[in-house]
């Protein structure tokens, strides 16, 4: 009698009562062990159900072949022999098994190669489409008689227009659009003096009681930052710009993130609502800006896609009319654009040769504000587009811009801190020196009453507004929770109740009152 698992008289041998099998003791304890069921029936078991069988103790007699030294010796050969045939089909396995790894790979290599030569189709595909909306048949207004030959593309074509300059020439900012500036100025300096702070603006003594009420992470781990947050004030969305190359919008009320727009081959610089059209601007590393439109459903599509910088495009801003907006790029231009064609009007070049580092327009729509590489504020009259007004004093790049919404004040950051100037009288009335000199300031933004003002550097510092004379208090410092020490923008949300963070990581941080977070979510 053999054990059923090994085929060997056992030494132990025990019986099932359920099977009626016998086994050595020691391998049925150890498969009961590991498996709890019979080897044979598959039925369970357990050791209860195994009985032990009393056998006499006698001497297992030797097989005939190992009775002599021939028999061994061909016992010996019979497992070399078998011992051999083993390895030599193993080795026929590896073989085969080599091959196909090696078939698997030429596969995947092709099929990396069909894929990018696919994706390098579709996008000059995209660029040929988008370039042929854009020359599309444009209103009355903006034709001129050289439009049809203006190109949007990063080169010029052979038969395109050209200046004198050799530079593409563009139509110009036309009569009517001029009017229709200096319209919606009278209109709204008209409201800004019967502007009255709303009752509604969160007070000081809130704002000394902001913390952080949530953290969203909205882009990608392998490429974290986020540069640039706009916050759309009717619908309390917020849409953020990130290293990553994607643009992010997320709705704050309930936590979610509504889209994502890839397109850019490089970093999002700068992202902006057009909020009355449902259109979204983002400008890049990769020397594009994008129009996006919404639809119903809550997609966003890419419009238009804008090529006439020649490096990065660092700033995008609105004008007030909501029909037109600016770009500013390290390319020493900044581009006037109509926003329903794409059509960029007038292209201004720096006067000293220098690139822009970010762009702002005056609340009234008349006046453009530059920050230079070389630590100078440029003033423009969108008009004329003439140079106005240079502001001199910061150390390195301006990088960020803020006009207050009564007009007369605009914060400017750089390196060596903020600097507040007064439009009236054109000269710098304070300046703010927060950070070490290793630590730039890297965003400031005015609430949209203009009673506070916030500075992002390593940590974010909200300022109650004063006046040339009057004292600018910091009445709340917020912490840069991310731990990468670096808070790279900042924005005010409705009525200033809450503060919209971007750090150096992935996460969209929210500061506020944790009762108002509270009432927002029930």
């Amino acid at each position: 009698m053999n054990c059923s698992i090994s085929g060997e008289v056992p030494e132990e041998p025990v019986v099932s009562k359920k099977s009626g099998f016998l086994y050595e003791k020691r391998l049925i304890e150890r498969h009961i062990a590991d498996y709890g069921k019979c080897p044979v029936t598959g039925d369970p078991l357990t050791m209860d159900d195994i009985v032990p069988v009393k056998t006499g103790k006698i001497v297992k007699p030797r097989s005939l072949t190992a009775a002599s030294i021939p028999g061994m010796l061909g016992m010996f050969q019979n497992e070399w022999d078998a011992l051999m045939l083993s390895n030599f089909a193993l080795e026929q396995q590896l073989h085969t098994a080599r091959q196909e790894l090696s078939h698997a790979l030429y596969q995947h290599d092709a099929a990396c190669r069909v894929i990018a030569r696919l994706k390098k189709e579709r996008d000059e595909a995209r660029s040929l489409l988008a370039q042929a909306e854009r020359q599309a048949p444009l209103p009355a207004s903006a034709v001129t008689a050289n439009v049809s030959a203006l190109s949007n593309g990063k080169r010029a074509a052979e038969n395109e227009d050209m200046g004198p300059d050799a530079k593409r020439m563009r139509p110009g900012v036309s009569e009517s659009i001029i009017a229709e500036l200096t319209e919606c100025n009278a209109a709204l300096s008209q409201q800004r003096k019967k502007r009255q702070i709303p009752p509604t603006l969160a007070p000081v003594d809130a704002l000394e009681r902001y913390t952080q009420l949530s953290s969203h992470p909205l882009h990608k781990t392998n490429k974290p930052g986020i540069t640039s947050i706009d916050i759309n004030l009717s619908k309390d969305i917020a849409a953020t710009g990130g290293i990553d190359s994607s643009a992010v919008l997320f709705d704050r009320t309930s936590g979610e993130i509504l889209s994502t727009l890839t397109g850019h081959s490089k970093k999002v610089t700068s992202v902006k609502f057009v909020a009355p059209k449902d259109v979204i601007l983002s400008a890049s590393a990769d020397k594009t800006v994008r129009i996006w439109q919404g639809s119903e459903d809550g997609k966003y599509d890419c419009r238009h896609v804008l090529k006439d910088h020649t490096a990065e495009v660092q700033a995008v801003t609105v004008h007030a009319t909501n029909n037109y907006f600016v770009t500013a790029s390290l390319d020493t231009t900044w581009c006037f654009y109509d926003l329903s064609s794409g059509l960029c009007l007038t292209q201004v070049e720096d006067p000293s040769n220098l690139g822009y580092a970010s762009a702002a327009f005056h609340p009234d729509g008349l006046i453009l504000g530059t920050g230079t590489t070389g630590a100078t504020v440029r003033i423009w009259d969108v008009k004329s587009r003439g140079n106005v007004a240079n502001f001199d004093g910061h150390t390195g790049a301006v990088t960020a811009i803020s006009f207050s919404e009564n007009g007369y004040f605009l914060a400017t950051a750089a390196h060596d801190g903020v600097k507040l100037w007064d439009l009236r009288k054109l000269k710098n009335f304070r300046s703010f020196e927060l950070y070490d000199q290793d630590t730039p300031t890297n965003s400031v933004d005015f609430d949209h009453s203009g009673s506070y003002l916030a500075i992002a550097g390593s940590d974010v510092r909200v300022y109650q507004v004063g006046s040339v004379k009057a004292e600018w208090n910091c009445i709340k410092t917020l912490p840069d929770l991310s731990g990468t020490g670096k808070a790279t923008c900042v924005k005010f949300g409705p009525d200033a109740r809450y503060l919209a963070v971007g750090s150096m990581d992935r996460n969209l941080r929210i500061f506020g009152l944790p009762e108002d977070n509270a009432s927002t979510e029930s």
